[in-house]
């Protein structure tokens, strides 16, 4: 049982042994050990759980890529959000993240391609849409082909109407599911992967207006932003945190322009915010 109050037994994508009962349902046997599983923290209910994050949430497991979706305006791009959700990506263990920047009528090209630029430079897989336009949807159809995906990101990026350009009817369907899922100490989601008319599967999740990150501590963060993971063996402290120590190889490359500021900003956010966390326990 607490086992179940820590973390979810069963998530959409793991692959289960099943026995056929005699009333024709089924009931699960053994999950197999998850390849990969993107994940974030969620408050449990109740007096016990205190209101504090505690308890993963498993939105997917055993993916073969994620696709993170933002607008490029209406609503203006939460860069700070961007880094969270490519933090939870790097420590999924999923092999393949994408950027899909949708909404690209509704500002200046220049200006798309200059905000989203340190994303690419980082190698990022970069996909620029607009679903009402059609710009990036057959290039969309063809990654999600074959593949189990999850199509995820903040409220208002216009994730179902991508979703409808690329099968008529998909985002309704998804949505449908999405409406059925159910959240406690106690429950997993009441969810499932939609099949795709061209092939393969498709976990699409609500807007998400937070993503807590689950089971990272503060001093591995820094492993899990793959601009600053690279100086981290050149600071002068083994446990440098990259704030105002001596030393500091990250810092430098900030002051060098190596390293975004925008993205040691929100490392430094980041950090923070699991220091607190982890203060409770």
């Amino acid at each position: 049982m607490e086992e179940a109050q820590s973390s979810d037994i069963a998530a959409i994508g793991d692959r289960v042994k099943i026995s056929v009962l005699e009333d024709g349902t089924g009931m699960i046997e053994e999950v197999e050990e998850r390849d990969s599983a993107l994940s974030r923290a969620m408050r449990t209910e109740g007096n016990r759980g205190a209101g504090q994050s505690e308890r993963e949430q498993v939105i997917i497991a055993n993916a073969d890529q994620a696709l993170f979706v933002f607008a490029a305006a209406q609503p203006t791009p939460n860069f700070k959000m961007l880094d969270r959700f490519l933090v939870a990506g790097e420590n999924s263990g999923i092999e393949r993240l994408i950027l899909v920047v949708n909404k690209i009528d509704l500002e200046d090209p220049t200006q798309i391609q200059a905000q989203f630029k340190p994303y690419e430079a980082l190698g990022y897989e970069m996909l620029y849409t607009c679903a009402l336009q059609g710009d990036g949807v057959e290039i969309l159809r063809e990654i999600l082909k074959d593949r189990i995906s999850v199509f995820t990101g903040p409220s208002g990026v216009g994730k179902t109407s991508l979703l409808n350009a690329i099968q008529p009817g998909l985002g309704r369907a998804v949505k449908a599911v999405s409406n059925r899922r159910t959240e406690g100490m106690h429950t997993t989601r009441d969810s499932e992967l939609v099949k795709l008319d061209i092939g393969g599967y498709l976990a699409d999740t609500p807007g998400m207006r937070q993503l807590t990150l689950w089971d990272i501590e503060p001093e591995e963060l820094d492993a899990y932003f793959v601009d600053i993971a690279p100086y981290v063996e050149h600071c002068r402290f083994g446990d440098c945190a990259h704030i105002d120590e001596p030393g500091c190889a990250v810092r430098k490359a900030v002051e060098a322009g190596e390293i975004a500021l925008s993205r040691y900003r929100s490392y430094l956010s980041l950090r923070e915010e699991l220091e607190a966390a982890y203060a409770l326990y």
